[in-house]
């Protein structure tokens, strides 16, 4: 979702400072824009001393003014930290059963996930990613099934064998794991 939403709005931000940016270079070549565009020359301004001072007298105005400045430097904050949040789990720290402990590397553990969920029963493709904190992983299973393959014992197979596995070498008291199907496409067999 957050990918989504991340593409989508620097793709609107892009769009209106790309337009924004052309008009004002257009205009300040010396090429006829449309009327309703407000810069009409080189020296025109975007608000003139009238338009700044038409709403100043109000008093909703800058209550208003500052409330939408406030939401938009939160939601730029925001976004500004999901794009620093890390999407994979890049350590994961196994307890070594004398109070000490050890550091996994993520993608190790992803990997051998991924191959043992692999040589499951009825899976044609598996990816793997964990996400969460170093002392609790969580792990995203993306199963393509075969065409013929019961979701089912998948599944369970998954559960019961390639998770265990893994939260077992690593130490883990618990390997919270979302896993989502998916059958391979496959054509119509012919009976005859």
């Amino acid at each position: 979702m957050l990918r989504v939403v991340n593409r989508v709005l620097l793709g609107v931000v892009g769009l209106v400072l790309l337009c924004v940016g052309g008009g004002v270079l257009a205009t300040g070549l010396g090429v006829s824009v449309p009327s309703w565009w407000p810069y009409t020359g080189r020296h025109d301004v975007l608000l003139s001393d009238a338009d700044r001072e038409r709403w100043s007298a109000q008093g909703w105005w800058w209550p208003v003014v500052i409330a939408v400045l406030t939401v938009l430097v939160l939601l730029t904050l925001w976004w500004l930290l999901s794009q620093l949040r890390r999407g994979r789990l890049g350590e994961v720290l196994v307890e070594s059963g004398n109070g000490e402990g050890a550091l996994l590397r993520g993608r190790a553990l992803e990997n051998v996930l991924q191959s043992e969920a692999e040589s499951l029963h009825g899976v044609s493709r598996a990816r793997v990613r964990l996400t969460g904190r170093r002392s609790a992983p969580e792990a995203r299973v993306r199963l393509l099934l075969e065409p013929h393959a019961a979701p089912g014992q998948a599944l369970e197979e998954l559960t019961e064998e390639a998770v265990a596995h893994a939260r077992d070498s690593a130490g883990l008291e618990a390997l919270p794991t979302e896993a989502r199907l998916r059958a391979a496409k496959h054509r119509a067999q012919r009976v005859t």
